[in-house]
């Protein structure tokens, strides 16, 4: 934990945090993996909390103890399969998603023709149907796992990349450390804060809680990006979801990722919503995205084009592969990161396997919250507009990195996670679900709001 917690500081700038201000309690194994997932993502959430302290001390002069716990992290990494919807007889259970059942069935890594494996991914109807006439397939562990047999990996990972679809050939780590794309982002920190354009500085929005008045724009879906915004939204800001009706999602991940925000739908592709957004932009302090690089650049939103039109925001890029290299390009999920990182290669004894969390998914956001604090922090004290970029790989290098313990855990007892769990009451039914993990001395993390109805809040500031 120590070594990933230096990572995390050294991307601060500011030397280390002085001794007791950060706690971080308990170690892996915790899940059923031999990776230090709980660890490393309680280091990168100490680091959140040093950040929101910085931020706090900004305003009054003062700074927060943070204190963190490895159990509440790792079951963190899970989060979605502990959520429980009221059931009409009054109680509480998780109620399982079949869609999502059956995708995991078959995003897993097969063997190819030439002796390696390969895992596609099937995360969202439209990726799934690219993957499944691609292939030739049904969507059956069996006939993906006898289509993906008649390729050789590195031709099905081409072909896959030109169908725009998603998947990856798997690799050890050091496969990808010698890869042209590994390499790039081995020469990066484990999040970026790119200056755009200078601003003057600006003094952080007055309020009772580190983020109170600040307005986040979150046109994120599925995990990481969610997960960034959500982390702002539990330390008071204003955060307001941007998605359209028709866009694929999961919804099990909506429902878990959305506690404390608002939701809204704009049609980027119609010009009365671009405006709409725009609007939106100029009294806005955040704008994330989790895009495919580029894409929203074409449609007038990139981050040097909102930096001209709202100087001093902060813009946040969260991707796969990141934002340099030959791998650039592509789309990529938790799983994707997994299999080119190393980590799905070391899985399991006799095949590659999947962790047993989302941690690439997780770390990210927490790593995209933290580089957006860290850019508040730079802004208030210098000025200028800021590109905060994490990605998925990084994240997976990261974790790879801190090592492995010797035994793998068991996972958590029902009882330990029942009492992590706090009530919500949406629109849509009463719901239990995790708590926020990082705690902090004087302003306890807590969501203002339950999760909203998609598309139920007006495109407008509070």
């Amino acid at each position: 934990m120590l070594q990933a917690f230096e990572e995390v500081i050294a991307a601060r700038g500011r030397g280390s945090p002085e001794p007791g201000e950060v706690t971080i309690t308990g170690t892996d194994p915790v899940l059923a993996t031999r990776f230090r997932i709980g660890e490393t993502c309680a280091a990168v959430l100490g680091g959140v909390g040093v950040a929101l302290s910085d931020l706090w001390e900004m305003k009054t002069g003062r700074r927060q103890k943070v204190s963190v716990d490895v159990r509440r992290t790792a079951a963190a990494l899970r989060s979605s399969s502990y959520l429980q919807r009221q059931l009409p007889d009054g109680t509480f259970a998780y109620v399982p998603d079949e869609n999502q059942e059956a995708m995991r069935r078959i995003t897993q890594a097969w063997p190819t023709k030439d002796g390696r494996w390969f895992l596609p991914h099937f995360g969202l109807s439209n990726l799934k149907a690219r993957v499944l006439k691609l292939l030739g397939c049904e969507p059956t562990p069996d006939s993906v796992a006898n289509a993906v047999a008649r390729w050789d990996a590195l031709d099905l990972e081409a072909a896959i990349d030109e169908a725009r679809a998603c998947g990856a050939m798997v690799r050890t780590n050091t496969q990808w450390l010698a890869h042209a794309h590994g390499r790039v982002l081995a020469g990066k920190p484990i999040v970026e804060i790119i200056k755009l354009a200078d601003s003057a500085p600006e003094p952080l929005p007055e309020g009772p809680r580190p983020l109170s008045g600040l307005r986040v724009l979150d046109l994120t879906r599925i995990l990481a990006g969610p997960i960034c915004a959500r982390t702002l939204a539990e330390q008071g800001a204003d955060v307001l979801m941007v998605t359209t009706a028709h866009l694929p999602q999961v919804p099990e991940h909506v429902t878990d990722t959305s506690h404390g925000k608002r939701s809204t739908f704009l049609d980027l592709a119609r010009t009365e919503d671009a405006a709409r957004l725009k609007a939106l932009v100029k009294d806005a302090h955040v704008f994330s995205q989790g895009y495919r690089p580029g894409a929203l650049a074409k449609l007038g939103f990139g981050p040097e084009q909102l930096a001209a039109l709202r100087p001093g925001l902060i813009y946040v890029s969260i991707s796969c592969f990141g934002a340099d290299g030959p791998l650039s390009h592509r789309a990529g999920w938790e799983q994707v990161a997994q299999t080119v990182t190393g980590i799905l290669h070391e899985g399991s004894p006799d095949r590659p396997a999947l962790l047993p969390g989302a941690a690439c998914d997780y770390t990210t956001g927490y790593l995209a919250a933290y580089g957006t604090l860290l850019a508040l922090a730079r802004r208030a004290r210098e000025g200028g507009s800021w590109h905060v970029r994490a990605s998925l790989c990084q994240s997976g290098m990261l974790i790879y990195r801190q090592g492995k313990v010797e035994v793998a855990g068991t996972g958590l007892p029902d009882a330990e996670v029942d009492a992590m769990r706090i009530e919500s009451r949406p629109k849509s039914g009463a719901l239990r679900h995790l708590a926020p993990i990082i705690q902090l001395s004087e302003t306890p993390p807590s969501w203002e709001r339950a999760t909203p109805q998609p598309g139920g809040d007006a495109a407008a500031w509070l």
